[in-house]
């Protein structure tokens, strides 16, 4: 074993796997970072300096200075190396106005800000890179607001993991607004020497809703093609399903609340069929209906083509649908319910900071 004992807190281990595989992260810093974890693992110097390409007196060294100062400890000492040689002022302001784009720019590009601080473009980089700074990228995001939503997350995650006996669970969702896309100018397949090319303009010939059941310990589906969407179609879709299915199962169906879902003939029906039971996701968490995945992989068939009627996407879709129930593909959850709520946590406490900042 190790000579030096290393215990991590979760807080600790957390940023040494992002040093370990932050593509920005010098690789200094990743090396530090890697032989930290090897030795809470319990692994021995030797096997720690083999794995990370250094000797054993270098292991020894890091695992020592981390146990005294703990993450501070794998930075270097302030003075080693070569001198800075950008101004204090140029580099403060390259970190700070990072955030605060002027008027007439969306965001700082490394150009601009070069151009503003009177240093090189490389420098800017340098410096961005250095510090985990990305002005180019924009992540998406959505907290629900729905009161039950705990309720509703755990109901859902339940079904996932923990399905019930002799019973069905079915993840169901509309995908709607499929769009026949009709490209002006047939596109040059893929070939050695250049990609394949697709015209930017299109002749819209109408959409498609796709209902779409995917049951979740097979991965087939039960689907239908509709050329609106309203209520009429949705219980039209759950007579389908009871049609489909074997009698003696429970249906447990999960979907959104989208009002179609709620109408009161959909639950006069529902109240006439009780082998059927209703899981809704939280309002805005649409991610955890499963069916959404198979939608990606559906999207990616069609998003391509050219169709020159309803018609024709209409055959391509029902064409993927039969293969893939001939050849089907189970999605399987295996996200932790306690991370995930972890996480809305830390985004929710940080749009309250950055709220609170403004």
């Amino acid at each position: 074993m190790a000579k030096t004992k290393i215990a991590l807190e979760e807080e600790e281990r957390r940023e040494l796997n992002r040093r370990l595989r932050a593509s920005t992260v010098s690789v200094r810093d990743r090396q530090r970072a890697q032989i930290i974890l090897l030795a809470a693992e319990g692994h021995t110097q030797e096997a720690i300096g083999a794995k990370a390409g250094v000797t054993r007196v270098t292991v020894s060294h890091w695992c020592q200075r981390f146990v005294k100062e703990r993450l501070a400890g794998l930075t270097d000492a302030p003075g080693r190396g070569r001198k800075p040689s950008l101004p204090d002022t140029a580099v403060k302001k390259v970190l700070e106005t990072v955030t605060r784009p002027p008027a007439n720019l969306g965001r700082w590009s490394c150009r601009t800000m070069a151009r503003a601080t009177g240093i090189s473009t490389a420098s800017v980089q340098r410096l961005w890179a250095a510090n985990d700074i990305k002005p180019h990228l924009t992540r998406t995001f959505k907290l629900s607001n729905d009161a039950h939503f705990e309720e509703k997350f755990w109901d859902v995650i339940g079904l996932y993991l923990n399905p019930p006996e002799k019973a069905l669970v079915l993840c169901c969702d509309e995908k709607s607004q499929c769009q026949a896309l009709e490209r002006t100018q047939p596109g040059l397949p893929l070939g050695i020497g250049h990609i394949k090319t697709t015209t930017h303009d299109y002749i819209r010939h109408g959409t498609l809703t796709l209902f779409a059941a995917l049951n979740y310990l097979e991965g087939k589906l039960i689907t239908t093609i509709s050329e609106q969407h309203r209520h009429q179609e949705w219980l039209a879709f759950l007579k389908k399903i009871e049609r489909e299915t074997p009698k003696d199962l429970d249906i447990h169906l999960i979907a959104d609340n989208y009002a179609t879902h709620k109408r009161p003939e959909v639950k006069a029906w529902l109240a006439k069929h009780p082998r059927f039971h209703m899981h809704f996701t939280p309002t805005s968490s649409s991610w955890l209906n499963l069916v959404e995945r198979f939608f990606r992989d559906l999207t990616d068939q069609i998003v391509s083509g050219s169709f020159a009627s309803i018609k024709e996407l209409a055959d391509k879709i029902l064409t993927y649908l039969a293969d893939r129930n001939q050849n089907p593909k189970r999605y399987v959850w295996n996200a932790r319910g306690e991370e995930i709520l972890r996480k809305i946590q830390r985004a929710r406490n940080a749009m309250m900071e950055s709220q609170a900042t403004v």
